[in-house]
């Protein structure tokens, strides 16, 4: 059975200009998105084709300044064409978000040569990015990373291997984080790396719950040279412009979290006022109404709290406690929802017929990547009482 498009959300957006994006992105999504998503995802296809369109479109470089061809967006708006975007299919949302992050490096630390040189191309040029932080050894402890940069003459050479790279082994370009100096975060410098350069490579793409038409690989660098002008910051600076983008990478999960839920909800909301049990639809029984009713406050209530972080980062103010907090609810409510979604379909949720097992499976790898919710809950307590004592 194909999937239903989402129902509009009723948005507060700033401007007319606003307004007319996300029309755009509804009519992209229905139209090129939507009616293809459970087909392609059950075939693990990815739409290369379509990130062509989306580029083309000026959705691929909207929260960055328009005079490199970005869209010059404010994250609030940003997010919630995220929201659309994986509401009506999460490879697409989540891929657009975290070319988003692949981009965030070079746009708020490179130097102006290096912007002027790479950024148009990648914010509209239909070039797509990936972002190189985890690694098999080291996921949530980041800083421990052991992917080597040595320097050499004017180059660097770089040798070591990344895991769960969302567009590993397809990406055109790598926002890589190496280790240039000793242990710890203080060693660790970040480059852009060309998706073609000799010595890179990517493994087969894991075979994943969910999200399958979206490749999640290893990323392979052996002895790959980069020269010293695709070094992004200072050296040593490359875990703080890590966790900077992180910042604002755990608002675009939010943002994809709360459109993976919406979708879930709008399924939940036409089969159960279609479905009928006893001589009348389901959606009259109380227990099933109640369900429906705590889907849609938790929607609200992690849609409000992302576009509230969205509006401090937009204000040039600390949102790094408010982004985690944004990741945290959005994504345990996105795997409660579609978890009841699938409860109010019965035994049709648990089929492939509908999308509601595939919401639910999607919703589960949100609660782990840019930062498990684990991770998130030891962000927001730092900040509450401060780091642990040792």
């Amino acid at each position: 059975m194909p999937d239903r498009a989402p129902q509009p959300v009723d948005r507060q957006l700033p401007t007319e200009e606003a307004r007319d994006l996300i029309s755009l992105v509804r009519e992209i999504a229905q139209r090129e998105i939507a009616p293809y998503a459970a087909e392609e995802e059950d075939a693990g296809r990815f739409p290369r084709e379509l990130f062509g369109l989306l580029s083309e479109s000026g959705l691929l470089g909207l929260p960055y300044g328009s005079e490199y061809g970005g869209g010059d967006q404010p994250y609030e708006v940003y997010l919630q064409v995220l929201e659309e975007l994986a509401a009506a299919r999460l490879t697409v949302g989540l891929g657009v978000s975290v070319h988003s992050l692949a981009c965030h490096a070079l746009a708020t630390y490179g130097t102006k040569e290096q912007q002027v040189e790479h950024l148009p191309a990648m914010l509209g040029g239909g070039l797509l990015g990936a972002y190189c932080l985890s690694e098999p050894s080291s996921g949530s402890d980041a800083a421990s990373l052991r992917t080597k940069a040595v320097r050499d003459g004017d180059d660097w050479v770089i040798t070591g291997t990344k895991a769960w790279i969302t567009h590993g082994g397809i990406a055109d370009f790598y926002t890589v984080m190496a280790r240039t100096g000793g242990e710890g975060s203080r060693g660790i410098t970040a480059f852009l790396v060309p998706g073609d350069a000799e010595g890179l490579s990517g493994a087969a793409p894991e075979k994943k719950m969910g999200m399958k038409g979206s490749p999640t690989a290893q990323v392979h660098f052996d002895g790959v040279r980069v020269p010293d002008g695709r070094r992004l910051g200072e050296e040593g600076q490359g875990f703080a412009i890590a966790l900077s983008a992180l910042d604002s990478g755990r608002l675009g999960i939010a943002a994809c979290a709360i459109g993976v839920a919406q979708a879930a909800l709008d399924e939940a909301v036409a089969y159960a006022t279609s479905r009928r049990q006893f001589g009348r639809p389901i959606a009259d029984f109380q227990g099933l109404r109640f369900m429906l009713a705590d889907m849609a406050t938790r929607i609200e209530a992690g849609r409000a709290l992302y576009l509230s972080a969205a509006r401090l980062r937009d204000a040039g103010r600390p949102f790094s406690k408010q982004a985690a907090m944004a990741k945290l609810l959005c994504t345990d409510s996105a795997m409660q929802v579609t978890t009841d979604a699938v409860q109010i379909l019965g035994g049709y949720g648990y089929t492939a017929d509908f999308p509601a097992e595939r919401y639910m499976r999607e919703a589960k790898v949100l609660q782990i990547v840019e930062g498990t919710n684990q991770i998130q809950r030891m962000v927001i307590a730092r900040h509450l009482a401060g780091p642990e004592s040792r």
